[in-house]
């Protein structure tokens, strides 16, 4: 198993350009970390469940910018068939970095179903995303970061991470303050409307 933090700075790197949502806690604090706090980064913290919905509306509502989710297993259990809906729309310009470390982080460490059972690059193939890949060791990391950068279907990448914390950091937790730094990051050079 990978460590979180140093597996996903690896991973992104070069993805400057990318539009990113993350999923509440670890997500948002790794990138936090390595993007430092970059306005394109909208944490969803506090909202488990609804980064892979949020990007799949980023996704389909500027197809010009390549937008990105990171989020761990719990935070995807969680809402689950949102997949079904991102393999119907497909976006050409979404890609999903699931962190796997088999826990609820926020919760208490307890033990999630990706532990013991539950595949989420299976689940993700189930539902139609064609485009999958697990992360177990610095070696899969070419073939990620190919799938990464290589335009085409959505595709899911699945972190198998030891369990652990994120990356260290303090990350600004005012949702208005957030939402107005992101929107205006995305909306940047677009033409004004009436």
């Amino acid at each position: 198993m990978l460590e979180r933090t140093t597996t996903l700075a690896t991973l992104l790197e070069g993805t400057d350009d990318r539009l990113v949502v993350t999923g509440l806690g670890s997500a948002a604090n790794d990138l936090a970390y390595i993007t430092d706090h970059h306005p394109r980064v909208f944490p969803m913290d506090g909202v488990m469940g609804a980064a892979a919905s949020v990007g799949l509306g980023l996704a389909l509502a500027r197809p010009d910018r390549e937008t990105l989710v990171v989020t761990g297993d719990g935070e995807l259990l969680m809402n689950i068939g949102t997949l079904a809906t991102i393999a119907v729309q497909n976006p050409q310009n979404l890609r999903i970095v699931v962190v796997d470390n088999g826990r609820w982080g926020l919760t208490g460490n307890q033990v999630t179903a990706t532990d013991t059972v539950t595949d989420l690059a299976e689940v993700a193939r189930g539902f139609g995303i064609r485009r999958t890949l697990t992360v177990e060791s610095k070696e899969d990391f070419p073939a990620a970061r190919n799938l990464l950068l290589t335009p085409g279907d959505t595709a899911l990448i699945l972190i198998k991470a030891e369990p652990g914390p994120a990356a260290d950091v303090v990350i600004e937790r005012e949702g208005v303050r957030l939402r107005n730094t992101f929107r205006d990051h995305v909306l940047a050079g677009l033409p004004a409307t009436a």
